[in-house]
């Protein structure tokens, strides 16, 4: 495993926002392959939360000892809070969304909150097929694979669920009107759906369109393109 790389962040993550505040470290894997790093790092870029990136690389002889350094459960993502430990996407984003309330990272009206935080969990519990058979490879093109139909069960809930959030909250813009938390969960669902060439019906592909052209959501697709790594494991799966 190489050493952790730190790499370089705008001036306004980068700086924390006046010295009252601990620096927040986010500790992720390599962008083009880690779903679970994406969320909390697009939620916290999206609404300008300063953090430090520390990206640790995947595949490499020390990358679990690395991990660990950081992470009590020895996974990926962890944020690092003036050296507490919080691990797991939804506690992070839970917990950046408290310690930011002027941020308002979650929908503001309760009902939509609530389904925000369901849908969210449900994404983060569910869609284990979706996960196998279509893993996230941001720089891979797949049109047409991974099609198990559990596979596909799945992308029909997500149809559902973006469907539902979309005409009751989303008033066709992202899930809940403005971009929130449940759209920053569902980025990496989005870049599955364009490397798998899914077909979806015009309102949810226009949906898929504006994820990917958020600034935070093409931040990051940019710099998983520029990453060198290129592990043969996932990029040969099927």
């Amino acid at each position: 495993m190489q050493d952790t790389e730190l790499e370089p962040m705008p001036a306004a993550v980068a700086s924390m926002q006046g010295a009252r505040r601990p620096r927040l470290q986010l500790v992720i894997a390599n962008k083009n392959y880690s779903s679970w790093s994406m969320r909390p790092w697009v939620a916290m870029t999206a609404f300008d939360i300063p953090f430090e990136e520390i990206r640790i690389r995947l595949a490499q002889p020390d990358t679990d000892q690395e991990i660990c350094r950081y992470s009590p459960s020895g996974r990926v993502p962890v944020l690092i809070d003036d050296g507490h430990a919080v691990w797991d996407s939804l506690a992070i984003c839970e917990y950046v969304a408290e310690q930011f309330p002027e941020h308002r990272m979650w929908p503001q009206d309760v009902r939509a909150r609530a389904t925000a935080r369901s849908v969210c969990a449900e994404m983060h519990s569910s869609f284990a097929a979706l996960r196998r058979d279509m893993s996230m490879n941001i720089r891979a093109s797949r049109p047409g694979r991974g099609r198990t139909p559990d596979a596909q069960a799945d992308i029909g809930r997500i149809c559902e669920i973006w469907e539902q959030c979309l005409c009751e909250f989303g008033h066709r813009g992202f899930l809940f009107g403005e971009f929130s938390i449940a759209d920053a969960f569902y980025a990496p669902v989005v870049m599955r759906f364009i490397t798998y060439d899914v077909a979806l019906a015009p309102a949810l592909q226009a949906y898929v369109e504006r994820v990917a052209e958020h600034p935070a959501v093409a931040r990051w697709v940019a710099q998983a393109h520029a990453e060198p790594e290129a592990i043969a494991k996932y990029d040969d799966a099927a």
